[in-house]
C-alpha cells in the first residue's frame, strides 16, 4: 500500500488506523472460550450452545480491538511517542492520514458501538456483563494513557486477552467458569503477550527516551529475548493438563506452534534491533492465530 497516496480521512486511511491484522489477537481468546463451551454442550446434559451469544462475543471483541487501536493511535500521538524515531508500523494521526478531530469522533463511535453490541449479552450472562463491559472500556483507555508507561501492559494483556475474554465467552454460554477454562485463559494470555513483548523489545530505546517504563525497558534487551522464548514454552507446557481431562490433541496439536515460536525467536535474535523487527511482530501475530486454531481443534476433536 503506497503511503504517499493516502487521502486524509479516506477509507484507506481508516483501514490503516483500524489495524485489521490485530483482529486475530482479539479472535483467538473468543475462539478458545467458544471451543470449550461447544465441547461441553456435546458432553454434558443440560448445557446448550447459544450461537447468538457466540456471534456477539466475536463482534464485541473485534470492535473493542479497533477502539483500542484508535485510542492508542490518538493518545500516543498526543504524548509524542509516534515521533520520527518510531520503528514500528506508521500510525494514522502521526502521519496525518486521519485528523485529530476525526479520530476523537471515531473513538466515541467505536466505544458506543462496542457497548451496544455487548449490551444484549446480559440476556445470556446476566447483569454481571455490564460490569465486565465497563471494565473493558475503562482499561482500554487506561492502558495507553497511564498503565503502559508503568510497565503494566503485560498484566493487562494477560487479563484482557486471556482471562476476561476466554472465561466470559464461556460464561455467557453456560453461566459458570470451570477450572480448565480458567487455566486455558491464562495460557492464552501468555501466548498473546508475546506480541506485546516483541513490540516493546523493538521500541526499547524510543520508550526509554519517552519515559515509558515497559517490561522490556525494565528487563533489558537480553532478558527480554529470553522471556519471549520462555513465553512459548510456558504456554505450551500448560497444555499438559489436557492429557488428564480427555483432550490429548489439545496438548499435542499446539506443538506446531511451539516450533514456529522458536523459529520466530531465532529470527528475533538474528535481527537483534531496528525496524526489521517488524517482521518478527508479523510472524508472532501469525503464530498466535495458529495457536488459537490448533488449540480450538484440539478441544473440539
Amino acid at each position: 500500500m503506497n503511503e504517499q497516496n493516502i487521502v486524509r480521512n479516506s477509507l484507506k486511511a481508516w483501514l490503516l488506523a483500524a489495524r485489521p491484522k490485530t483482529l486475530s489477537g482479539a479472535a483467538v481468546p473468543v475462539m478458545i472460550g467458544m471451543a470449550f463451551a461447544l465441547h461441553d454442550s456435546w458432553v454434558y446434559e443440560g448445557l446448550s450452545f447459544k450461537p447468538v451469544a457466540a456471534i456477539l462475543c466475536f463482534l464485541f471483541a473485534f470492535v473493542m480491538q479497533i477502539d483500542a487501536n484508535f485510542v492508542n493511535d490518538y493518545f500516543d500521538y498526543l504524548h509524542g511517542n509516534d515521533n520520527q524515531d518510531r520503528l514500528g508500523p506508521k500510525r494514522a494521526c502521526a502521519m496525518g492520514w486521519v485528523t485529530i478531530s476525526a479520530m476523537r469522533k471515531a473513538i466515541i463511535i467505536t466505544t458506543l458501538l462496542a457497548c451496544l453490541i455487548g449490551l444484549p449479552l446480559i440476556f445470556f450472562g446476566g447483569w454481571q456483563m455490564i460490569l465486565v463491559g465497563i471494565v473493558c472500556v475503562l482499561f482500554c483507555f487506561l492502558y495507553t494513557t497511564h498503565l503502559s508507561y508503568l510497565g503494566l501492559g503485560d498484566v493487562l494483556v494477560l487479563l484482557f486477552f486471556g482471562i476476561v475474554p476466554v472465561c466470559f465467552t464461556y460464561f455467557v454460554q453456560h453461566r459458570m467458569i470451570s477450572g480448565e477454562v480458567l487455566w486455558a485463559s491464562i495460557a492464552c494470555g501468555i501466548v498473546i503477550d508475546a506480541l506485546l513483548m516483541v513490540n516493546n523489545y523493538r521500541d526499547i530505546r524510543n520508550d526509554q527516551h519517552c519515559g515509558k517504563r515497559t517490561l522490556a525497558v525494565r528487563l533489558g534487551a537480553c532478558n527480554s529475548r529470553i522471556l519471549y522464548l520462555a513465553i512459548g514454552f510456558v504456554a505450551f507446557l500448560m497444555g499438559i493438563l489436557y492429557l488428564f481431562t480427555g483432550k490429548p490433541l489439545a496438548f499435542l496439536l499446539p506443538i506446531v506452534y511451539l516450533f514456529l515460536h522458536i523459529a520466530a525467536y531465532r529470527k528475533m535474535v538474528m535481527i537483534n534491533e531496528g525496524r526489521a523487527l517488524n517482521a518478527v511482530l508479523g510472524t508472532t501475530a501469525r503464530n498466535i492465530f495458529i495457536y488459537g486454531v490448533l488449540l480450538t481443534l484440539g478441544i473440539l476433536l
